[in-house]
């Protein structure tokens, strides 16, 4: 029998057993311990996704059925899950970001609500649907990054509002999509926008008050994104001025750069995140509008005190006019979480061409004693680091599609670029592969402690892309790209597959004719749980892949699948209402192939399997 307890008994019992833990969420690291809470927006700290619960196994699952919904009333794409703690559901809408607090021992009663005022013409600064990822849990507060940038903490028993702060600006193109991430006694949150020119961060707040406690900028001076002479202390070519070399002048048929090899590069330099911007800084349009936004999931390791964390593409897509390696866009980072400082940052893109950003999340996992550090990164590649040193112990293509590079260097961490694929002003560059959506957008991957696997959705398509001239006007967008998509060699626009993270290699993978666009979750039986956009929730087999289980929902699936106990019973579950980068053109009734950025193209059959705008709603299974 699975044991229940009620989420305000478990907050009050730990303020009185444990006062003089260091930790001012002690609720939270509480609730976590009990696999029947989903505490954390992806389970536990180390961001694996996986659940110990393990009533619904491989014999019965096929004896899973709908327990109950909830309709959210918004319409748009509704990514991310809800939290869990005890008897308390906490769920959050697309904009205008909605929150319910459900009593899930009174059949799923609204205990409270809470229904933010903000500016509608914040949807016109959101890149790529209205999105967010979810709520943050502890403290006995509700955290809620809205998408106008404003951070909110709530009153967990009744909703009401603590404190806010304003984090980002929408006037210059800066809003919030992410879910904000309760660790000890700080909440994190991060920055979208590159699209629109935004210099992007990710930021710690105290818990108690909102009041800063530091901020670590994508790009700009060390000071400003806090590196010192002890970053990448272990891996000094990480800190490398440039890692390519100009072979020919920029023949746009035959590539322009040449991948240094690792005896050939200078490390420990300093001041990169100005440096590798190689643009006049005078136009300020170089790194003071460098982009790198931050709104992934983010692991944490109590042991080192890091937490890590991806930043996204360099402002502007078109890359003729930002020469260098455009540091530290396109790059995972891990920082101490009292300080901001970095420990270590490597970029996997250098002078991104294609934006293949950097942003999704990393997964931490223990193997002989060892933490490391995985990473399914939109250019393609998975990689594996030493967690604490930065080291990288592998990097492979996750698909032979990926062409755009041949390997990278376990050395440097620098891509090997292929000159035919490379993007150039005014120059239709096709057959490029991945997209400009990855292989992986913002759907999480998860990790099964069990077999030892990492467990992945995927995007299967390529593209044509044309970067034109765009200038940078605050609060507009700035793309400077044009795009066409298209189904990749295997026929289908998508899949779901297991990964060895130790090697990266492909241990077994399914096809899908969309992409797998929710994030998975694993558990203790050996199940994998993940959403289509063609509507399917399903259950595949951990060892094998083999499907064992299906359930149409009504809308295309872009949550991410979770699970929580109540009352001796296991749930799983997620959230309907297609969106996102691939659902916003149907949304919006774009028609045209280059329509949001070439998914309208792309993904234009996904009419026949949804009805648009796709309507929020929450989907629960039982056995």
């Amino acid at each position: 029998m699975m044991k229940i307890k009620t989420a305000f008994g478990v907050a009050a019992s730990v303020a009185i057993a444990l006062p003089v833990l260091a930790f001012a969420a002690a609720d939270q690291e509480a609730a976590m311990k009990d696999p029947n809470n989903w505490a954390h927006p992806r389970g536990q700290h180390n961001n694996q996704g996986y659940s110990s619960l393990a009533q619904i196994n491989k014999g019965n699952i096929k004896n899973l059925k709908a327990a109950w919904t909830f309709a959210t009333g918004v319409n748009r794409g509704h990514e991310g899950s809800p939290v869990v703690v005890g008897n308390m559901m906490y769920l959050v809408s697309a904009f205008p970001n909605n929150i319910y607090a459900l009593d899930l021992n009174d059949n799923q009663k609204i205990v409270w609500s809470y229904f933010p005022k903000q500016d509608p013409s914040v949807q016109a600064v959101l890149c790529c649907d209205n999105v967010t990822r979810g709520l943050g849990f502890g403290d006995g507060k509700i955290f809620l990054q809205q998408n106008d940038g404003m951070l909110v903490a709530l009153d967990a028993k009744d909703g009401k509002k603590i404190w806010e702060v304003k984090n980002t600006d929408p006037k210059v193109g800066a809003t919030n999509t992410n879910a904000p991430h309760v660790i000890k006694d700080k909440v994190l949150t991060g920055c979208s926008g590159a699209e629109f020119g935004v210099r992007c961060f990710i930021a710690a707040y105290n818990l108690k008050d909102g009041s800063l406690a530091w901020k670590a900028y994508s790009t700009g001076p060390d000071a400003e994104t806090l590196h010192d002479a002890n970053t990448n202390k272990d891996n000094p070519l990480y800190n490398a001025l440039s890692v390519y070399q100009d072979v020919n002048g920029g023949n746009k048929e035959g590539g322009s750069f040449k991948r240094l090899e690792a005896s050939q590069i200078k490390g420990g330099e300093k001041e990169l995140g100005t440096r590798t911007w190689l643009k006049p800084q005078a136009i300020k349009d170089g790194w003071q509008h460098g982009g790198g936004s931050v709104w992934g999931w983010w692991p944490y390791d109590a042991k080192t005190n890091l937490v890590y964390y991806g930043a996204g593409n360099p402002s502007v897509w078109n890359p003729d006019v930002r020469p260098g390696d455009n540091k530290w866009s396109m790059t995972v980072t891990a920082r101490d979480l009292d300080t901001g400082v970095a420990k270590w940052a490597m970029q996997m893109t250098p002078h991104d061409e294609w934006d293949y950003d950097g942003v999704n999340e990393v997964i931490l996992f223990d193997k002989g004693g060892k933490t490391y550090a995985w990473h399914h990164d939109r250019n393609g590649f998975a990689y594996t680091w030493n967690a604490n040193t930065g080291s990288l112990i592998a990097a492979e293509k996750v698909h032979p599609f990926v062409n755009w590079a041949a390997d990278v260097d376990l050395k440097t961490g620098v891509p090997s670029k292929d000159g035919r694929y490379s993007t150039h002003q005014d120059y239709n560059a096709k057959g490029i592969c991945p997209a400009a959506l990855g292989t992986k957008d913002q759907q999480p991957a998860a990790y099964s402690p069990k077999t030892g696997l990492m467990y992945s959705p995927l995007n299967h398509v390529c593209m044509t892309y044309e970067p034109v001239e765009s200038k940078y006007v605050a609060g507009q967008p700035w793309v400077g790209a044009t795009l066409t998509m298209f189904a990749g060699p295997d026929g289908v626009m998508g899949g779901f597959a297991a990964y060895d993270p130790m090697t990266n290699k492909k241990v077994w993978y399914n096809k899908e004719k969309f992409s797998a666009w929710s994030g998975a979750l694993t558990t203790a039986t050996d199940l994998v749980f993940y959403g289509t956009l063609d509507r399917w929730f399903k259950a595949v087999d951990a060892k094998s892949g083999k499907e064992l289980w299906k359930f149409q929902v009504g809308s295309g699936a872009i949550g991410n699948a979770f699970t929580y106990g109540n009352k001796g019973k296991q749930y799983v579950g997620i959230f309907s209402g297609i969106g996102g980068w691939a659902g916003v053109a149907m949304n919006l009734g774009m028609t045209s192939d280059t329509d949001a950025l070439g998914a309208a193209g792309g993904y234009k059959e996904l009419t026949k399997y949804n009805a648009a705008p796709g309507g929020g709603a929450l989907n629960v299974f039982a056995l």
